[in-house]
C-alpha cells in the first residue's frame, strides 16, 4: 500500500489531505487557520490594498496539518504507516512573494524586521503595486511584446514584479535587505528539503511562468536590458534570482531528518516541485484537453490544458499560457475572476435586512428559498462582477461593480440572483475567449465550497455557460493535487494513473435547460454592452437601450 500527502496553502489557512493511492480514498484532513492578523491576513488601515502574511504561520500550520492527518488516518486504519507515504506536494496562493536574506531566511522572522509589513509575505491579493504593474505593461508593450503576449497582453499588481518593485520604491530598506525573493510554493518544499538559500531554491515553471514572465523562448526571466529600463536595482536582481524552472511532476528534494521529527513521516521522502494552488487543483480534477477546471471560492481560477504538439495562439486578456504550468507535456492556461464569493458574502453582510434570517446562513438559505421557481430575467436586474477589480479578460484591478434596473419593488434575493448572473456572465465571458482563439471547452469541472452547498448557482451557471457542469467528489482538490504530484515526484506511479485511481466525480450533473439559455443568451448580450463599455478604451456604442430591454425582458418573464 503507498500513499501521499498533499498540503494547501490558501489565503485565510492551509489544510492538509493524505489519501490511499491505491483507490483515492482520504483518510486525514486538518485545517489550520493562520492566526497572525485579521483571518491570517496583515492589513494597514491606511492603505485598503495592502494585504501580507507572517511566514511563520505557514510552519507552524505545516506541523499541526501534517500531523493531525497522520493521527486521523491512524484511527480509521489501524494498520496505517506513515513509512507507506511515498511523497509531499504542495500548492499555496500566488503571486505571494517573500523577501529573504542571503541564508534564505525570511526578512520577517530577523530581529530587524520582524514587525515592518513590507518585510512580510506579500499574499497574492496585495494589489499595492498597480502603478508598477501599469509602468511594466507599458513598457514592455513598446520594448518586448513578446512577454506581454503569453501574460494576457497586461501585467497584474498581483505580480512578481509589480511587486518586487513596489517594494523597493516604498522601502528601500527592505529591498536592500533582501538577497532575493522566493514565491511562497517554491519557499516550503525548500524548507522541507534543507535547500533554502536562495541559490539552492528549485523554482516552478507555474509561478515562474505565469506571474515572472519566465519563458525559455527568451532564456528564462526578463533580461536585465529590460529591467534595467524600469529600474537598474531590478536588472541587479536577476543575478540573484534563477535560471531555471521544473514542472511538479518533479522532486525538489527529499524530507530532511529535521523535519521528519517535526513531521512524523520518514527522512528522505520525495518532495515535489510546488505549485499554485488552482493549478494543482486542476490535476485534482482531472483536467485534460477540453475541460475546464474551475475553483470556485471566494475567488475563482479557470484553469485548461492543451498540448503543445498543437499550434495554439497567444490569447488577450488570460493570466498567462505556460509549457507545463498543469500538467508536463502541456500548456497551462489559467483565467479567473477576482471575487465571486466574496460579493455574495459582501451583499449579504452588509446589505441584506434581518427580515431574510438573523445569521449569514440563514440569510443565504431563504434567498436561494425566495429564487426558487423564477425564472431568468424576471428581476429586471443586471450587475457587473467587477467588486474586486476583473482579472480576465479585462485585467483591470481599478474596475468596480455595478448593479442595474433596480427600482421601489426590487428586494434582496433578486439582486442576489443578479449578482449570481454577474459572476456567471463573467464566466461565460472567459469561456469565449479561449474558445475564440482555439481552445477547446467541452465541459467544465466544478470544485469549492459553492459548487457543492448551491445548486441554484450551479443551475443557473450551467444555464449561461450551456455547458455540463459537474463537481468533483473530493472538498480538497487542490491538496488532493498536491497529493498527486508528491506521489509522482517519487516516481512510483504516474500522473495519468493517480487521476485515475483519485479523481471521482459526484453523481450530479447540471446540464442546461434550453429555455433558459435563451433568456440568459439575450442578457448576456446586455452584459456585454456593460462590460465593454465601461471596462474598454475603444468601445463605441449605445447605453440608453439597457434599462428599456431589461424591463421588457422582465416583463415576458413575469407574463
Amino acid at each position: 500500500m503507498s500513499y501521499a500527502i498533499g498540503l494547501d496553502y490558501g489565503t485565510n489557512s492551509c489544510r492538509s489531505l493524505l489519501v490511499d493511492l491505491e483507490n483515492g480514498e482520504e483518510l486525514g484532513s486538518v485545517v489550520f487557520p493562520y492566526p497572525s492578523g485579521e483571518l491570517g491576513i496583515l492589513t494597514d488601515a491606511a492603505d485598503p490594498h495592502v494585504a501580507r502574511q507572517n511566514p511563520q504561520d505557514y510552519l507552524d500550520g505545516m506541523v499541526t496539518i501534517v500531523n493531525g492527518a497522520i493521527a486521523q488516518a491512524k484511527e480509521k486504519r489501524a494498520d496505517f504507516d506513515p513509512s507507506q507515504i511515498i511523497g509531499i506536494g504542495i500548492d499555496t496562493t500566488g503571486s505571494t512573494l517573500i523577501p529573504v536574506n542571503e541564508a534564505g531566511t525570511p526578512l520577517a522572522l530577523t530581529p530587524e524586521f520582524s514587525v515592518n509589513l513590507n518585510a512580510h509575505v506579500w499574499l497574492w491579493k496585495d494589489h499595492t503595486a498597480h502603478e508598477e504593474a501599469g509602468r511594466i505593461t507599458e513598457q514592455a508593450a513598446q520594448d518586448r511584446p513578446q512577454y506581454l503576449a503569453k501574460c494576457g497582453g497586461t501585467y497584474s499588481s498581483e505580480w512578481w514584479w509589480s511587486k518586487i518593485w513596489r517594494c523597493k520604491n516604498i522601502d528601500p530598506a527592505v529591498f536592500k535587505a533582501a538577497y532575493s525573493w522566493v514565491e511562497h510554493c517554491d519557499w516550503l518544499p525548500a524548507v522541507l528539503t534543507g535547500n533554502d538559500k536562495p541559490e539552492d531554491v528549485v523554482r516552478g515553471i507555474c509561478a515562474a511562468g505565469h506571474k515572472a514572465m519566465f519563458c525559455e523562448e527568451w532564456g528564462g526571466l526578463p533580461d536585465k536590458e529590460f529591467l534595467a529600463s524600469l529600474d537598474p536595482l531590478l536588472a541587479e536582481l536577476r543575478d540573484r534570482l534563477y535560471e531555471r524552472a521544473h514542472t511538479a511532476d518533479v522532486k525538489a528534494g527529499e524530507l530532511t531528518c529535521e523535519w521528519a521529527e517535526k513531521l512524523g513521516i520518514p527522512a528522505g521522502t520525495a518532495v515535489a516541485v510546488g505549485a499554485f494552488d488552482c493549478h494543482m487543483g486542476a490535476v485534482g480534477l482531472g483536467v485534460k484537453e477540453g475541460t475546464l477546471a474551475k475553483i470556485l471560492g471566494t475567488s475563482t481560477c479557470d484553469i485548461t490544458v492543451y498540448p503543445i504538439d498543437k499550434d495554439l495562439a497567444d490569447i488577450p486578456g488570460v493570466c498567462g499560457i505556460v509549457n507545463g504550468s498543469v500538467l508536463p507535456g502541456c500548456y497551462g492556461i489559467e483565467a479567473g475572476q477576482s471575487a465571486v464569493g466574496d460579493i455574495f458574502l459582501w451583499f449579504v453582510n452588509h446589505l441584506v435586512p434581518d427580515s431574510y434570517g438573523a445569521t449569514q446562513d440563514e440569510k443565504f438559505i431563504n434567498m436561494e428559498r425566495e429564487l426558487a421557481g423564477g425564472k431568468p430575467g424576471d428581476t429586471g436586474l443586471l450587475a457587473l462582477d467587477w467588486n474586486n477589480g476583473n482579472r480576465t479578460i479585462l485585467t483591470d484591478v481599478r474596475l468596480s461593480g455595478l448593479i442595474l434596473g433596480q427600482t421601489l419593488h426590487t428586494k434582496a434575493h433578486e439582486i442576489y440572483k443578479a449578482l449570481i448572473e454577474a459572476t456567471a456572465f463573467g464566466a461565460l465571458t472567459i469561456i469565449k475567449r479561449m474558445e475564440e482563439y482555439g481552445v477547446p471547452v467541452n465541459e467544465v469541472i466544478n470544485t469549492g465550497g459553492l459548487a457543492v452547498k448551491n445548486a441554484t448557482l450551479m443551475q443557473i451557471y450551467a444555464d449561461i455557460i450551456g455547458k455540463p457542469l459537474k463537481v468533483a467528489a473530493s472538498d480538497q482538490t487542490c491538496a488532493l493535487g498536491a497529493a498527486i504530484f508528491g506521489a509522482t515526484s517519487s516516481g512510483k506511479i504516474s500522473i495519468v494513473e493517480a487521476q485515475e485511481k483519485c479523481c471521482r466525480m459526484r453523481d450530479v450533473v447540471y446540464e442546461p435547460i434550453p429555455e433558459n439559455q435563451k433568456v440568459y443568451e439575450e442578457l448576456y448580450q446586455l452584459y456585454r454592452t456593460l462590460h465593454d463599455g465601461f471596462g474598454t478604451a475603444e468601445w463605441s456604442g449605445t447605453l440608453d437601450h439597457i434599462m428599456k430591454d431589461l424591463i421588457d425582458i422582465r416583463q415576458k418573464q413575469r407574463a
